[in-house]
């Protein structure tokens, strides 16, 4: 049973807790580092499968999909603070009623605070360093910021449920196996599997625009479109780490820890 791995999750909750309450500074910075690591995965990702998207070849997005992978390493080995795995970790811990869900709105908006001055501050580093300033190094990247600032409401909403629940089950699932090797075999699949599924991660989102933004974007690229696509797939994201995570593991879990097993 999962009930090992839940009590891992409390600990991380408070632990993340204690270090906000010691410095909420602190715990931004770490927030940052978070957005940051994942602006690493993003930028490998399509400067991989752009050499393969210029062959319109289909392996583009498996390419991309794979060298993601590296972001999540990042996160659990290197450190951060991300949101979408916050949504699970502190909702869970407060249907448990261990922690106050005040104090859990203060680490999400904290969070997500961190998370998008890191992405700011690293698109700023891929700037400077003029890895993106030919445009046929950014055709894959561009191609794909622009789809997802047009995409409907709805379906950025439920594709943003579907992609934490996944991403909160790629940090989650790992901490029942032993060794790093499992670990990270199966954090890498699961986030294969939501970014070739075309899912929205909020934060990635963040970071994949902000990079796009000081790349010579297209005019039909906008910052208005980036606010379309941001609000309802965070709003999807704290779904899917929120309920389908946080309270459905409390949930079908609560007869057994209610029982102390």
């Amino acid at each position: 049973m999962e009930q090992v791995a839940l009590k891992q999750v409390e600990e991380l909750a408070f632990k993340k807790q204690k270090i906000f309450q010691r410095s909420p500074f602190r715990y931004l910075l770490r927030s940052m580092l978070a957005s940051m690591f994942i602006g690493f995965g993003v930028i490998v990702a399509f400067k991989a499968g752009n050499f393969f998207y210029l062959e319109q070849s289909p392996f583009a997005f498996p390419i991309a999909a794979l060298t993601f992978g590296a972001a999540i390493i990042l996160i659990s080995y290197g450190g951060g603070d991300l949101f979408t795995g916050n949504t699970f970790y502190f909702s869970y811990t407060a249907f448990q009623r261990k922690m106050r869900w005040s104090n859990v709105c203060k680490l999400w908006l904290t969070s997500y605070l961190g998370n998008i001055l890191g992405a700011i501050f690293f698109a700023f580093f891929i700037f400077t360093t003029g890895l993106f300033s030919d445009q046929n190094t950014t055709r894959f990247l561009m191609s794909v910021a622009e789809k997802k600032v047009h995409l409907p409401t709805s379906e950025l909403f439920f594709r943003g449920i579907l992609c934490n629940w996944l991403v909160c089950l790629a940090f989650f699932i790992p901490m029942k196996l032993e060794g790093d090797g499992a670990k990270l075999f199966t954090m890498m699949l699961f986030v294969f599997c939501f970014f070739i599924s075309g899912y929205e991660h909020s934060i990635a989102n963040m970071c994949t625009f902000a990079i796009t933004s000081v790349s010579n974007p297209p005019e039909t690229f906008t910052f208005a479109g980036v606010i379309h696509n941001l609000v309802p797939a965070t709003l999807g994201n704290l779904v899917g780490g929120g309920v389908l995570m946080g309270w459905m593991y409390y949930y079908v879990n609560k007869p057994f820890l209610n029982n102390g097993l």
